[in-house]
């Protein structure tokens, strides 16, 4: 659990007032900053830009290293009840992927968990990931599809690629840390700046 250098990021145990608009982020790693410093991912930077656009709402960021959409799903229910968010991020996945678990598993926990959060009111945006060729072409193909087709089966919001100009842009290996799989500092502004079009939309 990651809390930021703004006020408006608050660690997921510490609930916020029923009162207060709040944006909960259920996400992995590549939410939760991993590898990098406290406060810079992409996240604290959600909350700073939040702020100063949509004053009155908080970021609450539940994510959690290596998690998965099984993971996500289990912990979505007690996350929900405990903060009663306006708006949930659901950024997972990827961890599926790497494990190689199977694709129709993955699309099952996103609906289950995009139907919980609208069941309690929260409007939801769906963060998509891809995957390298070195999955399959078949494999990576339609994991990459599966964001979209729960996305439009659920009629919610949709970020097709987190790492969209980060992992398929011409400077992708300056980008990335040593493991090759968690962006840089640097890189994390890219990925504020791939969720906050649709985000913004559902701040109201």
């Amino acid at each position: 659990m990651v809390a930021g250098s703004c006020g408006a990021l608050m660690k997921a145990q510490a609930a916020p007032a029923p009162s207060t608009p709040t944006v909960l982020v259920v996400g992995d790693s590549l939410s939760a900053e991993y590898g990098l410093r406290r406060g810079s991912g992409w996240v604290a930077l959600l909350a700073d830009k939040a702020l100063a656009e949509k004053p009155g709402f908080q970021v609450v960021n539940a994510s959690i290293s290596g998690d998965t959409t099984s993971g996500g799903r289990a912990r979505l229910g007690a996350l929900l009840a405990q903060h009663k968010p306006q708006v949930v991020v659901i950024e997972l996945g990827g961890n599926d992927a790497l494990r190689g678990l199977p694709i129709k598993m993955t699309e099952d926990n996103l609906t289950q968990m995009v139907r919980a959060c609208q069941k309690a009111g929260a409007r939801v945006l769906l963060v998509g990931m891809q995957v390298p060729p070195n999955y399959g072409a078949t494999y990576t193909e339609d994991f990459s599809r599966t964001f979209a087709r729960v996305a439009a089966a659920e009629k919610t919001a949709l970020v097709p690629f987190l790492l969209k100009g980060i992992a398929d842009g011409p400077d992708a290996e300056r980008l990335f840390q040593a493991d090759r799989i968690h962006p840089r500092e640097e890189a994390h502004p890219r990925m504020l700046a791939n969720v906050w079009p649709e985000l913004r939309r559902l701040l109201k």
